[in-house]
């Protein structure tokens, strides 16, 4: 049965998650950033429409990419060396997230869940990798860095390889800051291709426990890249 949540209430144990649909936990509560950052330690996160109250997922199988495994093809590394592409980090996040958002197919990205993010990033948590040529914006992504863990959420792209590319950068950066293993969510043939491979939920949380609980300096990214 869904465990429906008041905004003082705990996520269920993430084994209590749903098979059909795959993950699916709890119903309700908020998103605050306390709440926001107690799911991402218990390997839970947010994902819903417009249509729908706050829903929390924990899928089984966990799409992870560990940062050793990344695979950066011949014609990324050229786009990466050759296109142009500068990146900067945390200078654009609003506009990171429009982007994001902004899908022909609709969005899960509704003005609750921007508000919830742009939050997290105020606090110093989230954070924003852009992609930019030529003096305008044509990539990025975001997600959310609890201790020495990154929880990936979305990413954009305007230009060849322009989301790609911001991965590379991020990738860099984490190795910078000892942050071993991103948070990939749900399978995509794009993240299957750059190296993130699904693992059993189980061995996702075992890996993610002593991740989040080291000691974080929280606060704004700051690097730009060419």
């Amino acid at each position: 049965m869904l465990a429906w949540l008041d905004n003082a209430d705990p996520f269920p144990p993430v084994e209590r998650a749903l098979k059909n649909p795959n993950g699916l936990l709890a119903a309700g509560g908020d998103l605050s950033v306390p709440r926001l950052l107690e799911a991402y330690r218990r390997g839970v996160f947010p994902w819903y429409s417009a249509a729908e109250p706050i829903l929390w997922w924990s899928p089984d199988p966990r799409m992870v990419l560990h940062c050793d495994e990344l695979k950066v093809s011949r014609s990324l590394a050229k786009s990466v060396r050759n296109k142009g592409f500068e990146v900067r980090i945390d200078t654009a996040f609003d506009r990171v997230l429009a982007g994001c958002a902004d899908r022909e197919e609709g969005t899960w990205l509704g003005r609750g869940m921007r508000g919830a993010y742009l939050a997290l990033h105020r606090a110093g948590y989230a954070h924003s990798f852009e992609t930019w040529r030529d003096g305008d914006l044509v990539g990025g992504l975001y997600g959310v860095a609890v201790g020495r863990m990154f929880f990936g959420e979305s990413m954009f792209s305007r230009a060849t390889d322009a989301s790609k590319v911001a991965l590379v950068v991020l990738v860099q950066e984490l190795k910078a800051r000892s942050i071993p293993l991103i948070d990939c969510q749900m399978h995509t043939p794009l993240l299957a291709s750059l190296g993130g491979r699904e693992i059993p939920r189980r061995a996702f949380l075992r890996a993610l426990a002593p991740l989040v609980n080291y000691p974080q300096a929280s606060g704004i990214w700051t690097r730009v890249t060419t």
